[in-house]
């Protein structure tokens, strides 16, 4: 069972990945577009969350899997 930082580690995550694929993909930065620039203190506190969601994100790879119930019991 997944906890509720488990989730919120997993869509930070989701959203570093999405801005790292603007970056990549078309040379947009869309987290210092929306916040002032990279170096603008909510930038860097929006990359730093990122960052410990994906260091916090390890750890569910290592998390036992619980099979899927499949509602036909």
């Amino acid at each position: 069972m997944t906890s509720t930082i488990d989730n919120v580690a997993l869509v930070l995550v989701i959203i570093g990945a999405l801005n790292w694929g603007s970056i990549g993909l078309f040379g947009f930065d869309l987290v210092a577009a929306l916040f002032g620039g990279q170096m603008s203190l909510i930038s860097r506190i929006i990359y730093s969350l990122v960052g410990v969601a994906g260091l916090w994100s390890i750890t569910l790879l290592f998390k036992e899997k619980l099979p899927a119930k499949s509602g036909m019991e």
